[in-house]
């Protein structure tokens, strides 16, 4: 799963007739501190997300599991609108914390 912002609405009246009624929206992927990444996709909408909104989204097979796009020529979905993150460790100790686990190698 990855956190995005919806950024923009894809119009397209003209599609596969699988996808009819189904809402593309355009979202730019963000960080914990919802700061805008490099990679911007379009995804269909299961949820009614809106512009500016923080989202999760699913990619690839994944993307068709919900009620919507089962089935459908879909390769990403935007699954649920996030209300808040709650991240425990701040970024700067990200490091620090894999080096004393014994993660980082």
């Amino acid at each position: 799963m990855l956190l995005a912002r919806v950024i923009g609405t894809v119009w397209a009246t003209r599609k596969d007739e699988s996808l009819e009624g189904m809402k593309f929206q355009i979202v730019r992927t963000v960080d914990l501190e919802y700061k805008p990444l490099n990679t911007t996709l379009v995804a269909v909408d299961s949820v009614g997300a809106g512009p500016g909104e923080i989202v999760l989204l699913a990619q690839g097979s994944s993307a068709r599991l919900t009620w919507l796009t089962k089935d459908k020529p879909v390769d990403a979905v935007i699954m649920a609108i996030v209300d808040r993150l709650d991240v425990e460790i701040p970024e700067s100790e990200w490091e620090a914390d894999l080096v004393t686990s014994g993660a980082a190698k």
